[in-house]
């Protein structure tokens, strides 16, 4: 059991994340979020991302984050209720998320460097089909993958964009990486692959001025890139605070028998 003296309170500009954030405001005494051990964030699972974001930006190490939904999915969301706080943040199971670091390097030479706590993804930015070169620890693994896109998604954020694109289901702690063609066209049968996460991939965008591609670190998006490296970022470990019943861990495994 842990206890969060110093608790700050975020919320999604929604209606129902705003009339929930006023009923909790008046319910428990709330400080700055630089002055905070615990952060509650009240939305979806969008809004949580963002609240994570907003502490890797900050100089001090992250602290966690126990999120309620009042979004539309909230799979990484415990329940919303406005009483037994105190109760739930003592008995909450914590998980660690450890997020990526993507390294862009653009056509014009700048480079770009960003966290993405679910995936990084490339996608093609016109009709011209991507063409990419792809290497894991510097060595060549596909010499040529021609392909809407690729990318390469954490646990946490195996069941999001990555799961649509018929990439694996990586159960959390499980030290992997998944690798995820999107619509690739060659190899045809190339479906992708798991790698451990101390992998580290690169891709190079071949003739990037005739077929541009982006670079997506979660929603931060750079357009026009010629290079990006990927790999995990040890440095800035994040929590996510459940409450027992919640499992995530279960619920992501579960997410592998739904039809």
């Amino acid at each position: 059991m842990t206890d969060y003296p110093r608790r700050a309170l975020v919320a999604s500009p929604t209606p129902p994340a705003q009339i929930a954030r006023a009923e909790l405001a008046d319910a428990w005494d709330w400080c700055n979020l630089d002055e905070a051990d615990v952060v509650i964030a009240l939305g979806g699972d969008g809004f949580l991302l963002q609240t994570l974001h907003t502490m890797l930006e900050q100089r001090r190490p992250p602290i966690p984050v126990f999120g309620m939904n009042l979004g539309t999915v909230g799979f990484l969301m415990n329940e919303w209720r406005l009483h037994d706080l105190d109760q739930r943040l003592s008995l909450a199971k914590a998980f660690k998320v450890i997020p990526l670091m993507m390294t862009a390097r653009g056509v014009d030479g700048r480079i770009h460097t960003l966290p993405a706590i679910n995936e990084v993804s490339l996608l093609r930015e016109t009709r011209q089909t991507a063409k990419l070169r792809v290497t894991v620890n510097d060595r060549v693994v596909l010499d040529e993958l021609a392909c809407d896109g690729i990318l390469a998604a954490t646990p946490a954020g195996s069941t999001a964009y990555n799961l649509s694109a018929h990439g694996p289901i990586l159960p959390l702690g499980s030290a992997l990486i998944a690798l995820t063609p999107i619509s690739a066209f060659r190899p045809r049968r190339w479906r992708g692959a798991i790698l451990p996460d101390k992998a580290r991939i690169g891709l190079t965008i071949l003739d990037a001025d005739k077929r541009p591609v982006s670079a997506v670190a979660d929603q931060h998006e750079i357009r026009d890139v010629a290079q990006v490296d990927i790999a995990l970022d040890r440095s800035r470990e994040l929590t996510l605070l459940f409450d027992p019943e919640h499992a995530l861990d279960d619920r992501i495994t579960m997410e592998q028998f739904i039809a």
